[in-house]
């Protein structure tokens, strides 16, 4: 009989074989399965919550201003925008 295989999300395939392997490394290694369960996952609130996505439109020269501000800061254009709104709207 063979060993059933598993595709993983960055499209490695695992055999039973090796998922026996890895749990015998981690043992090995005293690794805490539950510590690793309990883990959140997902991404970090960013406030008092989860966050929620807003549409905005933007014309092309705001865009490449946005996008030049944010590489400059070497962040991204979300925070930026997130910064500039809690300024003008004058939120912590």
């Amino acid at each position: 009989m063979t060993d059933k295989t598993y595709l993983t999300k960055t499209g490695l395939i695992l055999t039973d074989a090796d998922v026996d392997q890895m749990g015998e490394q981690a043992a090995r290694a005293d690794v805490d399965i539950e510590v690793l369960k309990a883990r959140r996952r997902g991404r970090p609130l960013l406030g008092s919550g989860p966050a929620e996505v807003v549409p905005v439109r933007l014309d092309p020269d705001l865009k490449a201003a946005l996008e030049a501000r944010a590489e400059a800061e070497d962040t991204n254009s979300s925070e930026v925008i997130r910064r500039a709104l809690r300024a003008y709207l004058d939120v912590a």
